[in-house]
């Protein structure tokens, strides 16, 4: 029964992701979690995860390996996240628009959660990846490193 339920959760969120992929949010990000539920019991899903998971932790180990990277990109994550309140917000296609009415903030409410929502995942990923993948210098670090051996 838990792994009728793990895979049912795992498509779920694979075709989520796959639907909100174009959109902004977390399309990728869900569709990763489903593809780990999912590796749990398919080895296929395992193979095509593990790159995925490979590649994710060097690019997310980039952006956070000096302290102006790691600025940056958490900025630029809240940015993400503070966009979202303009569809909270929801304002009035402004007369400047030269687009259709449909194209004006396209995905309503739920747009604007996800976006919220990622940024806020985003900031904690940045705060994870700083502390965990980044390895600490001090003073006598490059000492420590020669006294240990490695």
């Amino acid at each position: 029964m838990r792994r009728l339920l793990l895979s049912s959760t795992g498509w779920l969120l694979v075709l989520l992701g796959v639907v909100l992929y174009p959109l902004p949010g977390p399309g990728l990000l869900v569709l990763v979690l489903g593809l780990a539920l999912l590796s749990r019991h398919d080895p296929w899903a395992a193979r095509r995860l593990a790159p995925l998971r490979h590649r994710a932790l060097v690019e997310t180990r980039r952006s956070v390996a000096t302290w102006p990277r790691t600025l940056l990109t958490a900025v630029l994550t809240l940015a993400l996240g503070a966009s979202g309140l303009v569809w909270l917000a929801d304002p009035a296609q402004p007369p400047w628009w030269p687009l259709p009415a449909w194209t004006w903030l396209p995905g309503g409410t739920w747009t604007g959660v996800g976006q919220v929502g990622s940024g806020l995942v985003g900031l904690g990923i940045v705060v994870w990846a700083r502390a965990r993948l980044v390895p600490a210098r001090g003073p006598g670090d490059s000492a420590l490193r020669a006294a240990s051996g490695s």
